[in-house]
């Protein structure tokens, strides 16, 4: 029965959907290569090498590899050639043995040393074959050495070597699955397959240069190294090579051999006795002789799944076994790790994975302690400053705490002296416990080394610490956390009216506030903001509208009301424009300009004075709520749709009789008398 066309499409689109990343890299290529004729493919080549890829689409708008340009070039799709007079590769490969398309694709070395070895029979015969040929390059490349011992020797090393690139089987790029073995011809020893996401294709690491050619007798894949044959796990590599036995005694003493000599894919990161020698010493042995700490640094070396460095073309995030992340990429011929070249060695391939050397030792944040997650962040300068202060031994050891650092921006003028102030304002910086800012919240009261409490204020864009917000995503270290803040700490020294009493700018204000009979609310528990006018702010009234506010109590308080919010709001929560409502009723605009608070678009001369029950803002104007405001000139009216409404004559009583006009009308006229006194 003639299968539904809607399910015909769904079976097409998922038949497309599972191409190999390999094939959808090819068909890209095609793509971009269709232009100059049937089966040409869009190649793109390292410049001064001799480096090609099909390109994929990031690719070919960057046209970079590994951080180098490349020329786009165009060639024959695999399987395709030129024929004289026409355009772009019209022909099919003509189809012969595997020993005869040898010569075809680029492996002319491997058909001579086929020849050499007796194997041109075999893959001239009947059967079924997949040969992972090496390029011409690919022998050249070897060692002098290398070729002597197998062409010397060519009817057993030499015939081992090329079955050890033979499978007895046709095997595709789409047959060639992420992380898959295949029993080669020579002792059925292992072939290790790995299928990267951008469509390159590696052989024990040798990287798949021309795929797919048919062949009678099998297939032809062209590899860019001569593979050799790997017997020993990752932890045996460990306990052979001399140049990692500092690494040997932290993997014994971390207990993870098990794990490196067991079946699965890894990469190692292995440092080398010379990365250990570039770390102090008592960092070192801090390391070493903490068993934690010690098993996150190693498993900060352990990527979870095998990457080939041919694989890297451009850079990726990879997962360790530890749960973090490292940059892995390249740039030009080199490895990089975090962005930097410290791979040594690349490509030792294990039964299990690989290993690359690396010549310096990558330390997890998890395994430092709360000063060194400091020293190499943007708050260096503060470690400097607790330094100074005597305060590193309990950023140091074992003393679980969280470090509030300001950045090094808020020290561009230089760091303070230290005396005995500020070191119990830095202790003031430091928590005790080990914090993560994603579970604070709103309210929650912390406790400092310095025996002061401090608050969490929780707002739509930030999170803050008293009057200091966090600026950067906490580091959490072996023992404790670091956060960066963008301010230094002002603990609370008092309620609002101990503030305001303690600061000779607000003399004016605390009579004025006792006068109106609200010591009382200023000093009871809350949560205020307070826009408190200086001294200066009362001398800019004329003199007979300040007599006449300070002599009138009730509105005094109204006034004083205006001036004060409900709510803590520090000066880190204002990215725009935010709506407090006063005590007094009416909204208080607070907004951020060139890094001016503002309130109600007046300047604030100082932010964050904090208080036990609040938050103080110095102002230098008293404001005004919108009823108490001078009235407007009569020639210009506020409210332009009133002035609308007295010259709208046309309005007739059918207008205002009207039910859906009606409601309207008795609106404006509300208004009106409400700004005529008529209420």
């Amino acid at each position: 029965m003639a299968r539904p066309l809607p399910l015909l499409l769904l079976a097409l689109g998922l038949a497309a959907a599972a191409k190999s990343p390999y094939q959808q890299v090819l068909q890209h290529s095609r793509l971009r290569g269709r232009q100059h004729g049937p089966n040409v493919c869009a190649v793109q080549k390292l410049i001064g090498t001799n480096r090609k890829y099909f390109t994929n689409c990031k690719q070919w708008y960057q046209r970079k590899i590994c951080g180098k340009s490349t020329v786009i070039s165009y060639e024959c799709c695999p399987g395709y050639e030129k024929v004289p007079g026409e355009k772009g590769c019209p022909a099919a490969l003509p189809l012969s043995n595997i020993y005869e398309t040898l010569g075809v694709v680029g492996s002319s070395t491997t058909q001579l040393y086929s020849d050499r070895s007796n194997l041109r029979p075999e893959i001239e015969g009947p059967g079924s074959f997949t040969i992972f040929a090496p390029s011409n390059e690919a022998w050249a490349s070897l060692s002098a050495e290398t070729l002597d011992s197998l062409v010397s020797n060519v009817n057993i090393e030499l015939l081992n070597a090329l079955r050890y690139h033979m499978v007895d089987k046709r095997v595709l790029t789409d047959d060639l699955k992420h992380g898959t073995t295949l029993s080669s011809m020579y002792q059925n020893l292992p072939i290790q397959i790995h299928h990267y996401p951008n469509g390159i294709v590696t052989v024990n690491c040798a990287r798949l240069l021309k795929a797919d050619h048919h062949a009678t007798n099998g297939v032809v894949h062209v590899i860019d190294k001569v593979i050799a044959t790997t017997t020993n796990t990752i932890q045996q590599i460990i306990e052979t090579e001399d140049s990692l036995e500092t690494l040997r005694t932290a993997v014994a003493a971390s207990d993870l051999s098990s794990l490196l000599e067991s079946e699965g894919q890894y990469t190692l990161l292995a440092p080398t006795n010379e990365a250990f020698e570039k770390i102090p010493r008592e960092t070192l042995n801090r390391i070493l002789g903490d068993p934690e700490a010690l098993r996150d640094l190693l498993n900060h070396h352990i990527l979870k799944s095998a990457m080939c460095a041919e694989a890297i073309i451009a850079g990726l995030t990879m997962e360790t076994l530890e749960g973090t992340t490292l940059d892995v990429g390249c740039s030009g011929e080199e490895l990089t790790l975090n962005g930097k070249p410290i791979i040594a060695n690349k490509d030792v391939l294990a039964t299990n994975g690989v290993v690359h050397f690396v010549n310096e030792l990558l330390i997890p944040d998890s395994a430092k302690t709360v000063f060194e997650l400091a020293q190499e962040s943007e708050v260096s300068k503060s470690t400097d400053l607790f330094r100074q202060a005597g305060l590193s031994s309990h950023l140091t050891g074992s003393e679980q705490v969280t470090l509030l650092a300001p950045v090094n921006n808020v020290f561009k003028d230089g760091l303070p002296v230290i005396d005995s102030n500020m070191r119990n304002l830095l202790l003031n910086h430091i928590v005790k416990d080990q914090l993560s800012s994603k579970y604070l919240y709103h309210g929650q009261k912390l406790q400092t080394l310095g025996d002061k409490e401090l608050r969490v204020f929780v707002y739509r864009n930030n999170l803050c610490i008293e009057n200091a917000c966090i600026a950067a995503h906490d580091k959490r270290g072996r023992f404790g956390t670091l956060f960066s803040v963008d301010k230094m700490l002002t603990p609370p020294t008092g309620s609002v009216m101990d503030v305001l009493k303690a600061d000779h700018r607000f003399s004016t204000l605390v009579a004025a506030i006792q006068s109106a009979g609200l010591t009382e609310n200023l000093n009871r528990p809350g949560t205020f903001t307070v826009f408190a006018p200086t001294n200066e702010a009362f001398q800019a009234m004329p003199q007979g509208e300040l007599n006449k506010l300070l002599g009138n109590a009730k509105e005094l308080a109204n006034i004083l009301k205006f001036h004060v919010a409900d709510e803590i709001l520090v000066s880190g929560a204002v990215t725009a424009l935010v709506r407090l409502k006063s005590m007094q009723g009416d909204k208080l605009e607070v907004s951020m300009k060139n890094n001016v608070i503002h309130i109600n678009k007046e300047p604030v001369a100082e932010s964050d004075i904090m208080a036990t029950n609040g938050v103080i803002y110095a102002v230098n104007s008293v404001l005004q709520p919108q009823a108490s405001r001078p009235q407007e000139r009569g020639d210009e009216p506020a409210d332009p749709a009133l002035e609308i409404f007295k010259q709208a004559s046309a309005l007739s009583k059918v207008s205002q009789r009207n039910p859906r006009l009606a409601p309207v009308y008795s609106r404006i006229l509300a208004r009106m008398k409400e700004n005529s006194g008529g209420f």
